[in-house]
């Protein structure tokens, strides 16, 4: 009786131990069970989770939202006090006007100088025919005295005249340079005043610019993560105040360097999710990482030095989900998935 339960125990034994080593090898595909279908569960859905955060700081005027809402792209997040910058824009808008009124003195000018040329310039033709009557004058005494007719009184005043009228052509002509040295600098005044303009453009906009990042709106459709910021409360720029979490996501699987044989772009996955009781799902393989995910860590690992054991490295396999499927919007970023692929498929 003794012997046949000793029996029985090394044949139970015997019976577990190969359950034990098929177990393993099946869990490890190794031979027999190595088929063409590869999986992982070192698989996770991912999307683009935008942390949004001010570009000011100030206080928080208004929140409109609430804790994991769906929002649109251009909804109000939230709302910072706008009176600085009310003001700021105000004054900005000011100095614009400002320096558009200097711009159009400075063109009254313009008309004015060149008034001023065409005035000084008649005044040199009136000079000019001052001058001629002048020098006839002398000329005439000077004949009139050598034939005794005239006084060298008349004479000296003919004189006075044509040199008189010869000194208010040269002033004449000196007025004229004069105004049009004046049109000049009016025209030099005038780059500077437009410069003086654009810059005053350029800062209302920067105030427009900064009026508008008080309002912190959604940059695209999601939905809405915690939402930490409250009425009166003072955030500086890059405090984050909320995540939003777009509709597109996908799933990225982490597969060992052993299972990548056989793969390839445009295959067919299937995959179920934790989260939805093992509900099934499928997709199509998008694209390969250039490098294992070790190679994408804060310290690389350096296997030229010490022991060595060699570890079977995991390439991330981006995985694109076919639209469409039922309970698609429950996928979520950062759930836990298990792939899989068979490595058969064209």
């Amino acid at each position: 009786m003794t012997r046949i339960i000793r029996s029985l125990a090394s044949y139970f034994a015997l019976a577990v131990g190969i359950a034990g080593i098929v177990a393993l090898l099946f869990a490890w595909s190794f031979p027999p069970f190595n088929g063409s279908e590869t999986r992982t569960d070192n698989a996770y859905i991912q999307g683009q989770v935008t942390l949004l955060s001010p570009q000011l700081s100030g206080l928080v005027a208004d929140v409109p939202v609430r804790d994991f809402q769906t929002v649109k792209a251009g909804d109000l997040i939230v709302q910072l006090d706008d009176r600085i910058y009310l003001q700021q824009l105000s004054q900005a808008e000011a100095n614009v006007d400002a320096a558009n009124a200097a711009l159009d003195t400075n063109a009254q000018s313009q008309e004015t100088a060149k008034a001023q040329i065409a005035s000084a310039e008649a005044g040199v033709s009136s000079a000019d025919a001052s001058l001629a009557n002048a020098m006839a004058q002398w000329k005439r005494m000077q004949s009139l005295n050598e034939k005794s007719i005239a006084s060298q009184s008349d004479l000296d005043k003919a004189r006075a005249a044509f040199d008189q009228a010869k000194a208010s052509v040269a002033q004449a002509q000196a007025s004229v340079e004069v105004t049009k040295q004046a049109l000049k600098t009016t025209l030099v005044d005038r780059r500077s005043l437009e410069a003086k303009v654009t810059a005053a453009q350029a800062a209302r906009e920067l105030a427009q610019i900064n009026l508008d990042n008080t309002a912190v709106t959604a940059p695209r459709d999601g939905k809405l993560g915690q939402v930490k910021a409250h009425v009166g409360q003072y955030v500086s720029a890059g405090s984050q105040l909320v995540a939003l979490v777009p509709d597109t996501v996908w799933v990225i699987a982490n597969y060992k360097e052993t299972q990548l044989p056989g793969m390839k772009v445009g295959q067919k996955v299937t995959f179920t999710v934790d989260a939805l009781n093992g509900e099934e799902f499928t997709g199509k393989i998008e694209n390969f990482s250039p490098a294992s995910g070790s190679q994408f860590s804060v310290i690389t690992p350096d296997n030229a030095t010490g022991n060595f054991t060699k570890v079977a490295q995991r390439v991330p396999v981006r995985i694109a989900i076919d639209p469409g499927q039922n309970d698609a919007v429950k996928l979520e970023p950062g759930l836990s998935v298990v792939t899989s692929i068979d490595t058969k498929q064209n």
